[in-house]
């Protein structure tokens, strides 16, 4: 019986068969290989005799051979020599089992996929991997002629993991799992959802344990991030697509390696303190972006391998540059070779579509409920924190995995067991996963992309909240680019959308985004948004920037916005750097520069960012000029007052009340010729007077030039 179903491959337990075992009085070893024409112990020469046709061959003797043993195998003239995989014992410990069951296996990733073991002084690969619905699994690949019939695995009881030890595989070889269904027999071949490394597209077999040999340099970081006050540092981010931010002439992608040597220099030139990567976990579809993601424990071979990525991280932390990865655990893809009903049955998604189902994306959605996706999710996060020492998470899609009837209609949803739409199962991972980044991370952020009034996104678990460190504010977002977009003569009616945000600014640990999906999809560049000539434009772009800039919130910036790309960002070209060689965008890279550093530099623009102490209005009520005003303050009570002139009409002797009896200077004003304005300004020192204005004590009379940002500090 064994022997049959062996031969078609439909053998649930070969170890049960195959390799040594003690038969009465003698010992017994089995070997299946069905090109062999002969096989013998090498140690010995004693040959095995074949007990069936299609390639089982049997050895018995009185004493066991010494083990580790090797077995000679002639086909035909050739012949070749190995170690037997059913000698050896299994190499998964009760314990990881266990917790991998229960969803507290926080390192997955160590117990599954591929792994370089040495077991019993041979060295090789253990090869696991969840398939609890398959009736036999076997390892494929370049060193078996992708055969299903060689390599099949053990099950590791009632876990659904099988494992499988194949000595002297060499490092970096291409893999799949061959798996046979229980209940249909349907034979699927599937790439391994742990592996942390896969060919280039559109190859999709794994790499069998890809060495890492990278030596961490950023011992310094690591340690001053441990104990970094992030809730009151300043955080400004810029976001990157590694694939399109530069390329090579012949349209080739950078590198790692390339980046680390073009990309961190630029990236500390410009006082960006983060840099955020659009998901570089492996993906298919380079049109994706990285949001179908099919590889959720290793780096896109698109540009290198994973030392590669190491030493470009390593390289942004000896540049005191923090680094963040935007990381995609609401959902996955459909791809027949990848986690799509990966046994046969729905095993990483809902059964049912009203659950698992993405209907906007055609993407299938995580089954948050169940312990080994649970373990899955969590252990890739953990992954990138641990191994790539990531200094961050920004979570995509939150939304979407926190509403049952997120993008659905009536009746297309099934209500949770309370009657509500609330997903309860996705809400408890998101809980337990910032909790393990906080824990075990200390200085990591997490950051949530959520669209919604979901209340405490960015409040500790223990006070009821998700966790996450900070959450994307997409109200804000709209609502300025909206007013932007607006013909400065129509300003003045849509004035509350640039004061109504304050109402909320501080129910949430907020982020301030311009992100890449304000600028795809046909929605334009920043630029293209903004009304006007083309000088008008390029000031209103810069007033934008320096609105957000000294706004209460972190700092987000798609890659682009810094030089006021003309076009709409596309991810097959590069972004249009020969426009510097223009004065307008000149003018904009070095007003971002400067923004950027003022924002670092100065503590009332960033130490209160989650606070109300941090912000007050100096005059929000002029919507009939169109112009705001108002102070950031720090902890020590030192300010800012930054002013804004949303009209293109200058405004000399323009009044503003002034906290303090002191002389200010113009730090900053966005109209300056060096950012390619028309120097409208306030040069020399601004002497406040006793002159109460606007609620404050003290006053002064300044020039507000057209569509511009005016920033004042009080001389020490």
């Amino acid at each position: 019986m064994l022997i049959e179903s062996l031969v078609r491959s439909r053998l649930h337990d070969p170890f049960a068969l195959l390799g040594l075992h003690r038969d009465g009085a003698e010992w017994v070893i089995r070997f299946y290989e069905p090109q062999a024409t002969q096989v013998a112990l090498q140690y010995s020469g004693e040959e095995f005799s074949k007990i069936h046709p299609d390639g089982l061959f049997e050895w018995r003797g009185v004493t066991a051979p010494q083990r580790p043993y090797r077995i000679r195998i002639s086909e035909g003239i050739a012949s070749r020599e190995v170690y037997d995989p059913y000698q050896f014992p299994a190499n998964i410990s009760e314990q990881d089992l266990h917790l991998f069951s229960e969803g507290k296996l926080r390192q997955g990733y160590r117990m599954l996929g591929s792994h370089a073991v040495e077991i019993n002084g041979v060295t090789g690969v253990r090869f696991a991997v969840w398939a609890p619905n398959a009736e036999r699994v076997s390892v494929v690949g370049e060193f078996n002629n992708w055969d299903g019939r060689l390599y099949p695995m053990r099950l590791h009881g009632s876990s659904g993991v099988w494992e499988i030890f194949i000595p002297e595989i060499a490092q970096h070889a291409l893999y799949r799992y061959e798996i046979r269904n229980r209940e249909t027999g349907h034979i699927l071949t599937k790439t391994d959802p742990y592996a942390q490394g896969y060919e280039l597209r559109p190859g999709t077999a794994a790499l069998a344990a890809p060495a890492h040999q990278h030596t961490w340099q950023d011992n310094a970081w690591m340690e001053k991030r441990s104990g970094w006050d992030w809730l009151h540092g300043a955080i400004n981010i810029y976001e990157v697509h590694p694939g399109s931010w530069k390329r090579h002439p012949d349209g080739r992608f950078y590198s790692y390696s390339e980046l680390a040597a073009d990309l961190v220099p630029y990236v500390k030139s410009m006082g960006y303190t983060h840099i955020e990567f659009m998901p570089i976990t492996e993906h298919p579809l380079d049109e994706s972006w990285g949001y179908q993601c099919t590889g959720y424990f290793a780096p896109s071979s698109r540009f290198g391998s994973p030392d590669e990525l190491r030493h470009l991280i390593d390289s942004f932390h000896q540049a005191d540059i923090g680094v963040i990865l935007d990381w995609v655990p609401a959902h996955f893809p459909q791809d027949s070779w990848a986690l799509a009903r990966f046994d046969g049955t729905a095993l990483f998604e809902h059964e049912d579509p009203r659950m698992g189902f993405h209907q906007d994306w055609g993407t299938h959605i995580f089954n948050f409920g169940r312990n080994e996706v649970k373990t899955f999710l969590l252990s890739s996060a953990h992954y990138w924190l641990s191994e790539f020492h990531f200094d961050g998470l920004r979570v995509d899609a939150v939304a979407s995995m926190l509403y049952l009837d997120y993008s659905r209609k009536a009746g297309e949803w099934i209500p949770n067991k309370y009657g509500g739409r609330e997903n309860l199962d996705a809400v408890e991972f998101l809980r337990e996963m910032n909790i393990m980044v906080h824990d075990e991370f200390p200085g990591a952020l997490t950051m949530a992309e959520e669209s919604t009034a979901w209340p405490g996104v960015s409040r500790p678990v223990y006070l009821g909240g998700l966790g996450f460190s900070m959450k994307w504010n997409m109200g804000w977002m709209n609502d300025t680019l909206a007013y932007f977009e607006h013909e400065p003569v129509h300003r003045r009616y849509h004035h509350n959308q640039l004061t109504f945000g304050q109402i909320y600014a501080y129910s949430e640990n907020f982020v301030m985004p311009f992100s890449h999906d304000e600028v795809v999809h046909g929605k334009g560049s920043l630029l293209s948004k903004m009304p006007g000539d083309a000088w008008q434009k390029f000031a209103n772009l810069r007033l934008l920037l320096t609105y957000q800039m000294t706004s209460p919130g972190k700092k987000l910036n798609f890659m682009g916005n810094e030089i006021a790309q003309g076009r709409e960002w596309q991810s097959k070209w590069e972004l249009e750097w020969w426009q510097l060689g223009e004065e307008y965008h000149r003018g904009m890279q070095n007003l971002t520069h400067d923004l950027n550093d003022l924002y670092r530099s100065i503590p009332a623009l960033h130490e209160l960012d989650f606070q109300s102490d941090g912000f007050s209005w100096i005059d929000c009520n002029d919507a009939e000029k169109s112009v705001l005003s108002y102070q950031r303050r720090a902890r020590n009570g030192s300010s800012a007052i930054i002013t804004l002139n949303l009209t293109p009409l200058p405004r000399q002797h323009y009044r503003i009340g002034l906290p303090e009896l002191a002389k200010y200077r113009e730090v900053l004003n966005s109209d300056s010729a060096y950012y390619a304005g028309s120097n409208l300004g306030n040069a020399g020192l601004i002497q406040a007077e006793s002159v109460p204005w606007m609620g404050l004590p003290y006053s002064a009379e300044i020039a507000l030039p057209p569509l511009a940002g005016v920033i004042l500090v009080p001389e020490a």
